[in-house]
């Protein structure tokens, strides 16, 4: 995330709590519900890191790849739960917009000032 270091790390913070949640829960849980507890956390911990203020962490070129093909994967994954009967498409479309996020972010000129 571009722009000032607190509201940064308090993304940071409360993506990572929502992420910690999600796989107490997984530990829970069984079959269906701890494979949606374990989506929820992917996506919980993925926000955390892609919202890391640039001033503590500036990510190399190819991490965004990188991101880019995990929210891929785990779109598939869910698109193919969607199709056995599964009632969450909601997280195929949330890793669509990480994704989506990924290359955004991994463009060249997407630095915090790109659009002004």
């Amino acid at each position: 995330m571009h722009g000032p270091a607190l509201p940064g790390w308090l993304m940071v913070a409360l993506c990572a709590v929502t992420g910690a949640a999600c796989l107490l829960r997984m530990r829970a849980r069984s079959g269906e519900e701890r494979r949606t507890a374990g989506g929820e956390a992917l996506m919980g911990f993925g926000m955390a890191s892609m919202a890391l203020p640039t001033a503590a962490l500036s990510p190399p070129e190819w991490s965004w790849a990188v991101y880019a093909a995990v929210f891929g994967a785990a779109a598939l994954h869910g698109l193919a739960a969607v199709r056995r009967g599964g009632r969450h498409l909601h997280h195929v479309v949330g890793s669509l917009a990480m994704v989506y996020m990924a290359v955004v972010m991994g463009a060249p000129g997407a630095g915090a000032h790109a659009g002004h």
